[in-house]
């Protein structure tokens, strides 16, 4: 009798096992070698270990799941559980999200970092109606101009074709006078090497991600802004986790968020010497680029109030207070 219960135990024991582990999937924009995206894979290995293997995460880099602007909408769907987003990418949508993609506003790791606790109250409050939240964000490196034309002022920007990825690295285009070509970080070296755009303003981070230094050689290091990417969950599937897979879940993104803004700095300094090395000229802009530049931001701050009303002159009074 013994032998003959052996195997239906056996059984039930191996699907009680199968249900209890989940399988996660996590798209997200950038390429494996960045350090969000290995930042990401530490992050799920960590998963894995703290929740026993219950859950199981599949990072995906590099949009090879969904493209940028489609990682939102697919995790809010349950298309994917959980995804890594710009967060200035959706501003839209809403106008927080792009309130770390102002120039000037917060222009310092410190800055950025309190920027974020200005926002994220806010963030959680709009991702829970939509069915989501947030694990964790961790910024970029300060953002530069990359151009093929050296620099003196605003004025030497005019007529260029500069990328643009968001609404507000559009609407720098437009006010310096240059024109705006849409292309996401996935696109952005053939954009270069076909002559689709000849500027753009980005982090050292993604001009060594992308070999820039092979098609634009100047840098100008204006620190304008840290915009920063936010790993974000389907609450769903978050609730269909027992409560030590969440903990687990929780633990891993506080690590992963520290770990993350920690790696950026580090990035920041390391890159700017790659890509010195690649042939690149790293300048400090002129005074009169800075002056201009601020301009830019105090009517891009000016505007974005406008648009994000009371809720945006809310967050930035708790962020000036910090």
């Amino acid at each position: 009798m013994k032998f003959k219960f052996a195997i239906p135990l056996a059984a039930i024991v191996l699907a009680g096992q199968v249900a209890a582990q989940a399988k996660w999937d996590l798209p997200a924009a950038y390429p494996a070698s960045n350090f969000h995206s290995e930042n990401l894979e530490t992050f799920a290995k960590d998963v894995d270990r703290l929740s026993g293997g219950k859950l199981k995460i599949t990072v995906h880099p590099n949009a090879a799941l969904f493209k940028a602007p489609e990682i939102k909408r697919a995790v809010q769907g349950g298309q994917a559980q959980i995804g890594e987003i710009l967060l200035v990418n959706f501003q839209n949508e809403w106008q927080i999200f792009g309130a770390d993609g102002i120039p000037f506003l917060a222009d310092s790791y410190d800055g950025a970092a309190k920027l974020w606790r200005a926002q994220k109250p806010l963030v959680d409050k709009k991702l829970a109606e939509q069915g989501m939240m947030v694990l964790y964000a961790v910024a970029w490196p300060p953002q530069g101009i990359y151009t093929k034309r050296t620099l003196n002022s605003a004025a030497d920007l005019k007529g260029l074709k500069w990328r643009a990825y968001s609404p507000a690295t559009a609407r720098i285009a437009e006010l310096v006078g240059a024109q705006p070509v849409t292309v996401q970080a996935a696109e952005l070296s053939q954009a270069m090497a076909t002559g689709v755009i000849d500027s753009y303003m980005s982090s050292g981070s993604t001009g060594f991600d992308t070999k820039t230094y092979e098609h634009i050689k100047n840098w100008y290091d204006t620190q304008a802004w840290l915009p920063k990417n936010a790993v974000i969950v389907n609450r769903a599937a978050f609730n269909a986790l027992d409560k030590p897979t969440q903990d687990a879940l929780l633990k891993a993104a506080a690590d992963a968020e520290t770990r993350g803004w920690a790696a950026s700095r580090k990035t920041n300094t390391e890159v700017l010497e790659k890509l010195k090395a690649n042939g690149m000229q790293i300048h400090a802009p002129s005074a009169q680029l800075k002056a201009d530049m601020k301009k830019v931001g105090d009517t891009m701050l000016k505007e974005w109030l406008e648009k994000a009303g009371p809720e945006g002159q809310q967050l930035v009074d708790a962020y000036r207070k910090m």
